[in-house]
């Protein structure tokens, strides 16, 4: 199954110039969801993680449900704010800004294998952000995986991670 076919692009979204790669085409179709989270499983079970960390929000979408496919465990990296207790927290430059990470830090046992998992990997800032923050609290991060990596703007660069997409644009 061609995954692009259930996945559409949005000029200008969310402003002018961008070209939004939209997973909700994806996601509700029942046929095409279920091919991207078996080849995701494939491509993640090599990595042999304990855990799945989950970059916020749409990374929720991939990460919780492989997690349960593959029997390990799910965490959420997420935005200030957005978690109860102590956590850990991680500042990142953007190309139109800055951000932060954050996870609680109790999170991740020291040793534990993880791998990193979002819906895209564009410039790469929050994929290595969310890797620097893994570290931090003490994960051993094995690798990366996205349902979309674009090509042009090589994020993967600024990665010491193995990175599988499902799917790659040129732009």
């Amino acid at each position: 199954m061609d995954l692009k076919q259930h996945i559409r692009g949005i000029p200008d979204f969310p402003k002018p110039g961008i070209l939004f790669y939209d997973i909700s085409t994806l996601l509700r179709n029942a046929d095409a969801w279920q091919v991207a989270v078996g080849r995701m499983a494939h491509a993640v079970s090599k990595a042999q993680p304990d855990i799945l960390a989950g970059v916020e929000s749409r990374g929720f979408l991939m990460a919780a449900p492989l997690a349960s496919k593959l029997g390990c465990g799910f965490v959420m990296l997420r935005k200030p704010g957005k978690l109860p207790g102590n956590t850990v927290s991680y500042r990142y430059d953007l190309e139109y800004g800055s951000d932060s990470l954050h996870i609680q830090e109790d999170a991740i046992k020291p040793g534990q294998k993880v791998v990193v998992v979002d819906d895209l990997l564009a410039t790469g800032g929050t994929l290595a952000a969310a890797v620097e923050l893994l570290r931090a609290v003490g994960a051993d991060v094995t690798a990366a995986a996205v349902i979309i990596e674009i090509m042009a703007l090589q994020g993967r660069r600024k990665l010491d991670v193995p990175v599988s997409a499902l799917v790659t644009y040129e732009t």
